[in-house]
This record gives structure tokens, sequence and C-alpha cells, in this order.
């Protein structure tokens, strides 16, 4: 009796280990199957990449700097071409073009390494050059005329053979590179905004729009920028301008006057009245007297 007795612990003993033995048996098992499952499932899901976007919108013509910059994740398969993975690879460099706010900064749209000047003379393509034009609104077209805007440019001035004022483009399609005001003084000594516009010119250009400011008036049109077809005018003096409004009001002149050809059908096309019907006349005799009676 007394030694099945001391066989009772023991015996609890191993049931004690073995279920405890069952049991991290199967936590390690569960354990295990998990662990297999999430390494299942980053294999399967899309592999990604640091890239390095825009931490706020960029104006062309910036000098990239740390504040500038931040990381996002972009899908491997779908990196941007000529992307960055290091903030650090791109401090200093000069923007091309406008960046919007977590938008990838990539390498065709940034000035070359060797330029770590910001500004518009990052801006002006090889061969060309940056002319300003100071303004108003009206010149300026209501302030639609922003950067990266197309207009041409016309002059209005006394013709140097004939004498005549005549209105003449000067230069089509012309880029502007950047717009600004500055305060000049007036005459009575205050000061008043002036708008200053930029445009990118050829050198021959250049010289033709620095001579023509100083000798008339400027205006600038604007133009749609995916229109690149060329026109051909010959400019417009006073003469010109009357023909053609008196060609205009001509033309109107006699569309006013044009009869209305469907009020013609209509007319002659409306039915008459027939003609009343003639009285029959009926004499009666009336003892000795004749009378007339009409029906």
């Amino acid at each position: 009796m007394g030694r099945l007795r001391a066989l009772i612990p023991i015996a609890l003993a191993l049931v004690i280990a073995i279920a405890g033995s069952v049991f991290i048996y199967n936590w390690m098992q569960e354990q295990t199957t998990r662990q297999d499952t999430v390494e299942k499932a980053r294999e399967k899901a899309p592999s990604t990449q640091e890239v390095v976007v825009a931490a706020l919108d960029i104006s062309a013509g910036s000098q990239l700097t740390e504040e500038m910059l931040q990381t996002g994740q972009y899908l491997k398969k779908n990196l941007p071409p000529g992307s960055f993975t290091d903030p650090d690879q791109l401090l200093g460099r000069v923007a091309l073009a406008p960046f919007k706010k977590n938008e990838p900064i990539v390498d065709h749209r940034l000035a070359p390494t060797d330029i770590k000047s910001g500004g518009v003379s990052a801006l002006i393509s090889k061969g060309n050059r940056a002319v300003s034009l100071g303004g108003n609104k009206v010149l300026g077209i209501s302030g639609f005329v922003l950067p990266g805007s197309r207009v041409d440019v016309m002059v209005t001035w006394n013709d140097p053979d004939s004498g005549e004022q005549i209105t003449k483009r000067i230069l089509d399609n012309v880029k502007i590179l950047a717009t600004s005001t500055k305060m000049q003084e007036t005459e009575s000594g205050g000061t008043a905004p002036v708008d200053v516009y930029t445009l990118e010119v050829t050198p021959e250009e250049a010289e033709i729009l620095t001579h023509i400011r100083n000798q008339g008036s400027l205006q600038m049109a604007l133009r749609n920028p995916t229109d690149n077809e060329p026109v051909m005018t010959d400019g417009a003096t006073a003469k010109d301008s009357m023909a053609y409004m008196l060609k205009e009001n001509g033309l109107l002149q006699q569309a006013r006057n044009k009869p209305d050809a469907d009020s013609e059908q209509k007319v002659a096309k409306a039915p008459t009245s027939p003609p009343p019907p003639q009285p029959t006349v009926v004499e009666v005799i009336r003892g000795n007297k004749l009378v007339e009676m009409n029906f």
C-alpha cells in the first residue's frame, strides 16, 4: 500500500509532462505554420522601393533643398524612369519644370549637374536668350500670361518707309519664362507697381525686340500652347482697319436687308379669299308695278 502511494506522484508527474509536451509541440507547430504563412504572403506581395518625391510644390527654376524632398514607397515595377532613392543625390540640383507635392523627382526634369544656380537662367534653352518687357495688365492680357505661356508679340509704330502708323506681329510663339512685379518711380516722385514679363528668344529676336520696344508700343497676344502653325499677316494701318470695318458693316447691312425667303414663300403660298357671290335679280309684277328683288 505504501508503494502504491509513492507511485501516484510519479504517475501524475508523467501525465503532466506528457500533456505539457503535447501542448508545447502543438503550439510550436502552430507558430511554424503562422510564420510560413506570413513568409508566403510576403513573397506574394508586390515588392516596393523608396523613391525621392517632392515634399511640397516646387516651382521651375528652384534649387532643391533638404526641406523640399522626402521619400515615398513605389512599386518596383512602376518606378518612374530617372528616379532617385537618396535625397542627398538631389541637393543643389535645379528644377527645369514644376513638381507637385508627392510627385517623384526625375532626372530629365532637372538641370545638368554642373548648373548649381537657380532662377530664370537655368530655364533658358541652349542657344537662346531671355529678354524682359515692362508693361501693365493690358500687355499681360489681364494676368492670363503666366510662366510657360506662349504668346505673339506685336508692335505699333511709324513705318520707316511710308511714315504711316502700323501694327505688326514681330515675334511668333514665344515662351514666357517668368512673370513678376517690381516697384518703379513715377514722374510725380512716388512709386507704382510695374509688371515684368521675361521672354525666351533667339539672339536675333533679342536684338529686334530690344530695338522695337524703344520705338513703339508693344502688345502680346496669348495663343494655345498646342497651336504651332505659323500665320502670315501684312500688318494693319488706319486705312486697313477702316476698310475692314466698312467691309464687315457692309456685310452686316446686306444680311439685315436680305429678304426672308421663308416669309416670301409663306406670302406666295397664302390662300386668296374667293370673290363675293353676285346677287341674283328677279323681277316681280305686283299689279301695275314692276318690282326687282335681289337674292
